[in-house]
């Protein structure tokens, strides 16, 4: 289909004016000429009936766009998210399904435009979840003012949600909420804004101490290793039981799987301790 449709610049570019006018311009389809040209990309794969649905439902992608400016990203940007979701829309359009494109273009248009601001109007993702979605372009459009909602309010907007008071409060938290420039502005600096670039640095992290840790830590399992494959089968199983086991073992656990006292299990564990020590310090 990209092929077919690079006569048509899906992006609006720096003239946003112009590229309106021109989407304007473009004939609207009857339902006749819509289901024909549908059948022909549908039944045949033609590209030249693709480009010509998208084509004549450009306008109605900047119409939908400019329902969503209240959210501070540019208009051209949302455009051309809708035009990607209008160019799904028709690549998987059945003209048997009795509906007008426009209707089942909608979704794919609003959803790629839904991704793109919920990817960009804060740093911070602040929707994630289906349900936390819907509240956010809802509790969005349903708060008409500045103020914080009262606690009827609250409870109204939950109800009529279908969510958790909780999460009303949790999603009005984040949508008043602002994000922080990493670096101060000479501004902030005057009001005493203290910018996160000067205390998320992490001062103590010096890499060459890091590797020489690193090196240490590696050279200490070697040794351990090696200190382990010297001892006896069933001292060395006791050091493991004992010492390296996530479910340690008792003294007396194993002085029952070896039929020895606990004190003999102790004593063969204290001298396989020491030859594992002369190990590693020699």
């Amino acid at each position: 289909m990209s092929t077919a449709l690079q006569t048509v610049n899906l992006v609006p570019g720096s003239n946003l004016n112009a590229y309106m006018q021109t989407v304007s311009n473009f004939s609207i389809l009857t339902a006749d000429n819509e289901h024909e040209l549908a059948e022909d990309l549908y039944y045949r794969e033609n590209l030249d009936a693709a480009r010509q649905l998208v084509m004549a439902h450009l306008r109605f992608v900047v119409h939908i766009a400019k329902s969503y400016q209240g959210y501070g990203l540019p208009l051209a940007d949302l455009i051309q998210e809708g035009n990607v979701g209008l160019m799904k829309a028709v690549k998987r359009f059945n003209p048997e399904k009795g509906v007008r494109l426009v209707s089942f273009a909608v979704h794919w248009i609003k959803a790629e435009m839904h991704e793109y601001i919920l990817r960009n109007w804060r740093i911070v993702k602040i929707a994630t979840t289906k349900s936390q979605r819907k509240l956010f372009f809802n509790l969005r459009s349903a708060k008409k003012r500045l103020a914080w909602f009262s606690n009827d309010e609250v409870h109204s907007v939950a109800k009529d949600l279908g969510v958790d008071v909780s999460e009303v409060r949790r999603m009005e938290g984040r949508l008043t909420s602002t994000d922080l420039g990493f670096d101060a502005g000479a501004d902030d600096e005057e009001d005493g804004f203290v910018a996160p670039a000067h205390y998320l640095e992490d001062n103590s992290f010096n890499p060459a101490v890091a590797i020489e840790n690193s090196d240490w830590e590696q050279s200490n399992n070697q040794h351990l290793h090696l200190a382990l494959e010297g001892l006896d089968d069933r001292s060395r199983d006791i050091v493991e039981a004992r010492w390296l086991s996530d479910n340690k073992a008792t003294l007396h656990e194993l002085a029952g799987k070896y039929g020895v006292s606990a004190e003999r299990v102790r004593q063969l564990e204290k001298n396989a301790m020491k030859k594992i020590r002369a190990t590693m310090e020699a």
